[in-house]
């Protein structure tokens, strides 16, 4: 059993559970007025279906109930540290978006998974990007509860008239997007405002390219900066190049997930290639013939297509980003045996099916794209697409001090159209180290 990371004072005391336990069924448990009341602080993302899944995992012995996190990553990120760091027992059961675990996990508010549930937790039904993303100083200190990742999604109509075939589809490049959709009337959608889906991006670039912004993550502020590289140039040239490009969508400094949608199905419009995440498909399945979606059943059917995250160079396969919620559990919980059996159930194949049907929020476990009811609600290619993408994925850096190494790297490389290859980089590696340092703040 591996030891708590915990603070003077702090309750820990924590059972054995069976793997049943541990696997967690949706079947509804009779609940008893008397039974533990845990809390579940959840975020926005698929808000409905948490709290259907909270309530079919209780049981006689303990109640799941429900608090909503804010919106944004930052102001989630925000909320649960100020909690954890005040010693908050009612921080039972917490989601944590994966590039924030490293930073919990370093800081004690996380209370240790114990063997038995570790192994569990990332067993060989769990792909690798999300059992990577609960890992830290080569222990599991959260369980996987739903992967994320972003795939290209376009007209096909787009990419024929650029002359892109499926199978020249499956390996595209950022410059053969841009220049397609630049020639033929359409545009290419992408996260840039001055945010974390803006560092995902940059990230994503600079991966593909067979680089990183850092290396060494667990020296902490003494992590090695490698953005200014070849990777980290030819990824600042794909930005400038869209800047650039008449394919840019007017509002690209300030785009996110949400903004590009609408340029899918333009009224009278060539549409786009799109970089987004996997709820870009149940969106637009159900909203068709509404303001925004597919003009008809026959145009979401066979003029909306999906293929790889684009290749950076045309030598190297993409590194598609990975994203999703991870759970914790806090600490200082009055509760941890009810806790962990808990987030068995919270992160169990039936739980990531009732997320994927009901938000469009994919599983994080192999076992849940076999299931007859998923296979059914998706394309099997597209399902497909998806398990491989979040196997392939390429973590945003690992570290203590993500926050600051996000905020460092969006700094310096917000506006798009500022962007040089010759400069940023270095410009923002220069900044980086000396923020981490301490001798530049954000």
């Amino acid at each position: 059993m591996s030891h708590a990371r915990k603070r003077p004072g702090t309750r820990f005391a924590v059972g054995v559970a069976s793997a049943a336990v541990l696997a967690g069924t949706l079947a509804a448990c009779g609940t008893d007025t008397d039974s533990t009341a845990l809390t579940w602080y959840i975020g926005p993302d698929g808000a409905p279906a948490k709290e259907k899944i909270a309530e079919a995992c209780s049981t006689d012995d303990y109640t799941i109930q429900t608090e909503l996190l804010p919106t944004g990553a930052t102001d989630q990120r925000t909320q649960l540290a100020r909690r954890l760091a005040a010693d908050d027992p009612s921080m039972d059961l917490i989601d944590i978006d994966p590039v924030f675990v490293p930073e919990f996990a370093s800081a004690g508010w996380l209370l240790d998974i114990p063997d038995e549930y570790a192994e569990r937790a990332v067993d060989d039904d769990v792909l690798d990007g999300p059992a990577s993303s609960v890992k830290w100083e080569d222990e599991v200190v959260a369980f996987p509860q739903w992967a994320n990742t972003q795939v290209l999604w376009y007209r096909p109509s787009l990419a024929e008239k650029a002359g892109l075939s499926e199978a020249d589809m499956e390996k595209v490049t950022w410059d053969q997007v841009i220049d397609a959709a630049a020639d033929n009337g359409g545009t290419v959608g992408v996260q840039a405002n001055k945010y974390e889906g803006y560092m995902v991006w940059i990230n994503a670039l600079i991966q593909g390219a067979g680089g990183s912004i850092v290396e060494d993550t667990e020296a902490g502020t003494d992590a090695k900066v490698t953005i200014d590289s070849d990777a980290g140039k030819q990824a600042a040239a794909v930005i400038a190049k869209l800047a650039a490009s008449p394919a840019a969508q007017p509002d690209l400094s300030i785009s996110n997930e949400g903004t590009s949608l609408g340029q899918m199905f333009p009224q009278g419009g060539a549409g786009e290639f799109m970089v987004n995440w996997t709820f870009a498909y149940a969106n637009y399945r159900d909203t068709v013939g509404a303001e925004g979606g597919p003009p008809d059943e026959a145009t979401f059917k066979d003029d909306f297509a999906w293929a790889r995250y684009p290749r950076t160079n045309p030598e190297t396969e993409s590194t598609p980003p990975i994203g999703g919620f991870d759970i914790g559990i806090g600490a200082f919980t009055d509760e941890p045996d009810a806790a962990l059996k808990a987030a068995g159930c919270l992160t169990g194949t039936d739980a990531q099916v009732t997320l994927a049907l009901e938000a469009g929020l994919m599983p994080a476990r192999t076992s849940a794209y076999q299931d007859p009811k998923l296979v059914e609600a998706f394309p099997p290619d597209l399902l497909a697409l998806y398990q491989d993408s979040i196997d392939d994925a390429g973590l945003r850096p690992a570290s203590a001090y993500y926050s600051k190494i996000s905020g460092a790297v969006q700094s310096t490389w917000h506006a798009p159209d500022t962007v040089d290859p010759d400069k940023t980089p270095e410009e923002s590696a220069t900044f980086l180290e000396d923020v981490l340092e301490g001798k530049s703040l954000l």
